[in-house]
């Protein structure tokens, strides 16, 4: 930078300094300016709050209009219950609360809105997949009384009620339970532990109201049901003679899906007071009006029950099933409408109980309410020998053996020993008829198919003078044939081989599975059970060593129809509870090994000697037989030669 720059920069800057000097405000100036811009702001501050005070009359304001809306609107709604239900207006709005009670084996949650029980838990076991096994939840069902109170129909379900107790869960306790005594009442009686008592009343003005009263105790699968009425007779209609009841739930699924299984054995139960145990149709929907007196209903699952008793009786009612069997979360939906008795009296109870809990043989038959019978183990003889023989064998092994295939193999075997004369006897018939084949055939080859009267003659002439008896290897079956079907009605339903394992069995009371098709086969399924493959496996095994001593030339479908029925079965019982199948398998197998043993012990060279040798001996007539040809010899009938 030169020199004339540097006085030239030094010029500009005195010159705007002394500008500055002389130019700036006075005293009297500068004390003007902040007095005029204090007066500003004071203005913009008087302003801002003034529109404050505004805006806060305002609020005010609107509060109050709201208030006196809200509070019209109140007085409307609280108009409008009151028409819509008088007595019971006070209750027709709140906040649903929760309440349990549990013991060992149950837990009951309780809602107060309908003072219902809204879901009951059994806490022994489990859904097939794991899953806490609940029997009905709030969600999907309905439980209250419905009646008509001035004028008005009333559901009690809709209303609050008032919980006696605020406590929000209760657990009964008692002393530890033996093995085999879960739910045993008259075990209870000798060991006693906690119970409990928890009421909802629905108030209907001063002094009046509907409660109801649950119980419950320790070790018990029973819940105490009481419907107490306090002067009712003021606001039901003096013609009333029932207060309905209704019960409905979406029954959940609690086993796998099976075409035969939980779908099949799904219905509603009753008994009706004075006959014996009914049902609708299982395995399809339906509905049926009662009108006589009912002891009990209950909405029977496969293994699981949820059963109304009444202490006396209900007068009538009308139940209803729809199965949805395509739901994979629900079997159907059951309903029941029961009817109440009611005499308008100032105060009246109603006494039952419910029972939620397992379809245990035992546990139901201990009530001597004829509740048993909800299992299906079959009809006349066979139930017979399910309940003087199977059932108590198989509790008998359960005390002291814990894995339920070896119970099996063990009932298999005390079952093939209980049989094994019969059994014996009938192979031995089949022996003698297979050494008179020769003689048979000649029969055949006489007579031919023109004469069959004539042939069916000459058979029936030599098995006598041989001392054969044709029916010798046919009634010894007949006796096995109960223990087969009951086997057959025993393994699905009994609860105790529920979820059960067994080598590659998960589920003895179901199926077993070792390969999932990708389809399904017309009859037989999507998947390969393979107990019931080894049951058809070794019934054509044995079939084909029995047919070694029976003669079945003269029925030539006979031997077709044979070899037929094991494929049939494979198809029948490959979706059924697989400790059918186990047992079946089982059964063959013992009954294989009894045929080397057989004919270890019979010498049919033998049995052709001493059949020759009968064949020569005078034919001896039977008592019965002499006297038949007494009597018509003084009748002046001469028998046939």
């Amino acid at each position: 930078m030169d020199r004339n720059t540097v006085i030239g920069v030094a010029l500009i800057f005195t010159i705007l300094i002394g500008f500055s000097y002389f130019n700036r405000p006075s005293e009297e100036q500068i004390a003007s300016a902040k007095k005029t811009r204090d007066s500003i702001e004071l203005v913009q501050i008087e302003k801002e709050k003034a529109a404050f005070i505004a805006k806060q009359a305002e609020e005010e304001k609107s509060t109050v209009i709201d208030s006196v809306v809200n509070n019209n609107l109140s007085l409307q709604e609280d108009q409008s219950r009151k028409d819509k239900f008088g007595v019971f207006s006070d209750a027709s709005a709140g906040k649903e609360s929760f309440y349990t009670i549990e013991n060992n084996l149950i837990k009951v949650t309780f809602s107060n809105k309908g003072g219902r029980i809204y879901s009951v838990e059994l806490k022994n076991y489990k859904t097939f997949d794991q899953r806490p096994l609940i029997l009905f939840e709030g969600t999907t069902s309905k439980f209250g009384m419905n009646f008509f109170a001035q004028n008005r129909s009333i559901e009690t379900e809709s209303f609050y009620f008032t919980p006696s107790n605020t406590a929000e869960s209760l657990v009964l306790t008692g002393p530890a339970i033996k093995k085999g005594k879960e739910g045993n009442e008259k075990y209870n009686s000798e060991n006693k532990g906690d119970s409990q008592s928890f009421s909802m009343r629905l108030m209907a003005g001063e002094g009046k109201y509907l409660e109801y009263t649950y119980s419950l105790s320790y070790n018990s699968y029973l819940v105490g049901f009481e419907v107490n009425t306090k002067g009712f007779n003021d606001i039901v209609g003096a013609n009333t003679k029932y207060l309905n009841f209704n019960w409905n739930i979406a029954v959940p699924r609690q086993e796998k899906q099976s075409p035969i299984g939980e779908d099949t054995y799904s219905t509603i139960y009753y008994k009706f007071q004075d006959d014996d145990v009914d049902k609708i149709s299982a395995g399809k929907s339906g509905d049926e009006k009662l009108n006589t007196k009912v002891k009990w209903i209950s909405f029977k699952q496969l293994f699981f029950a949820s059963t109304l008793i009444a202490d006396d009786a209900f007068p009538s009612a009308e139940i209803k099933t729809e199965l949805t069997k395509e739901d994979l979360r629900y079997v159907g939906n059951f309903n029941a409408d029961i009817a109440f008795p009611y005499e308008g009296k100032d105060s009246e109870k109603i006494k039952m109980k419910f029972f939620f809990g397992p379809s245990h043989y035992n546990t139901l038959k201990q009530y001597d309410l004829s509740m048993e019978n909800q299992i299906n183990l079959g009809y006349v003889v066979i139930r017979q020998v399910n309940q003087w023989l199977i059932i108590p064998t198989f509790n008998f092994l359960r005390k002291y053996i814990d894995n339920f295939g070896i119970i099996i193999l063990l009932l298999t075997i005390l079952i093939k020993l209980l049989i094994f004369p019969f059994t014996y006897k009938s192979y031995h018939s089949q022996a003698k008829m297979k050494a008179l084949k020769p003689e048979i055939d000649e029969i055949n080859a006489k007579f031919g198919k023109d004469k069959p009267m004539d042939k069916q003659q000459a058979t029936m002439a030599l098995y006598k003078k041989a001392g054969v008896n044709p029916m010798g290897g046919c009634l010894p079956m007949l006796f096995q044939m109960p223990i087969l079907f009951a086997m057959f009605f025993f393994f699905p339903t009994s609860i105790e081989l529920r979820q059960e394992s067994f080598l590659w069995a998960t589920d003895l009371s179901s199926y077993d599975s070792i390969l999932n098709l990708p389809f399904a086969i017309p009859f037989y399924g999507s998947h390969v059970s393979l107990f019931c493959l080894l049951m058809t496996i070794t019934t054509i095994i044995s079939t084909y060593m029995n047919s070694q001593t029976q003669n079945t030339d003269a029925m030539p479908g006979m031997k077709t129809m044979m070899y037929l029925m094991p494929v049939m079965f494979l198809f029948i019982l490959n979706g059924y509870a697989s400790g059918l199948s186990y047992y079946y398998f089982l059964a063959n197998v013992f009954t294989i090994g009894q045929i080397y043993i057989f004919r270890m012990m019979i010498d049919e060279d033998k049995i052709r000697a001493q059949i020759l040798i009968n064949k020569k001996k005078p034919v001896v007539k039977s008592k019965f037989q002499q006297k038949l040809e007494d009597m018509a010899k003084q009748k002046g009938i001469q028998p046939r030669k």
